[in-house]
């Protein structure tokens, strides 16, 4: 978020001249949301990417409907976590609600990032990982149904249940 204003004239000439591909912004920040909003209402971006999970929604107010807006793809920063901790570490031993094998998860990874890729503004998930295992139960998300509008409810409801 960076000098965007002056970088992104130079950047959006190598975009023209096929020198790159896409052109975006990104940040791991909070406190830069309202620069990138500025940022993307100034500038013809194709994607951006923002920190969003279910424990961190703060980009979902302004920044996820500006994208959808202006057809921005959105790359979702750690969705699993992160600097704020890990979200699976966090809920521990419990176990998975009943409600999760309605959407084909089978472990809380999985039900972290169906309820970030079903966002109808983000194209993609990041959730990073070191451990094959982990990489494949993260892909296993991708299989199966995505939530809904009223099952990210139930979802967030639940989040909020367990994160107090």
């Amino acid at each position: 978020m960076n000098d965007a204003d002056r970088q992104l004239p130079a950047f959006s000439e190598y975009k023209q001249a096929k020198k790159i591909r896409y052109l975006g912004v990104t940040t791991s920040q909070d406190g830069h949301y309202e620069e990138m909003l500025r940022v993307m209402r100034a500038h013809k971006l194709d994607f951006i990417q923002v920190d969003y999970s279910i424990g961190n929604r703060s980009a979902e107010e302004k920044i996820l409907p500006l994208a959808q807006e202006r057809g921005i793809a959105v790359l979702a920063n750690v969705p699993l976590g992160g600097r704020r901790g890990s979200l699976v570490s966090n809920l521990g031993d419990k176990p998975l609600p009943p409600w999760a094998s309605e959407i084909g998860a089978t472990s809380w990874a999985q039900l972290l990032l169906k309820y970030v890729v079903s966002h109808p503004a983000v194209t993609c998930a990041i959730p990073g990982t070191t451990k094959l295992k982990h990489a494949e139960d993260n892909q296993a998300a991708g299989r199966g149904r995505l939530p809904d509008a009223a099952m990210r409810k139930k979802m967030e409801q639940f989040w909020e249940s367990v994160s107090a």
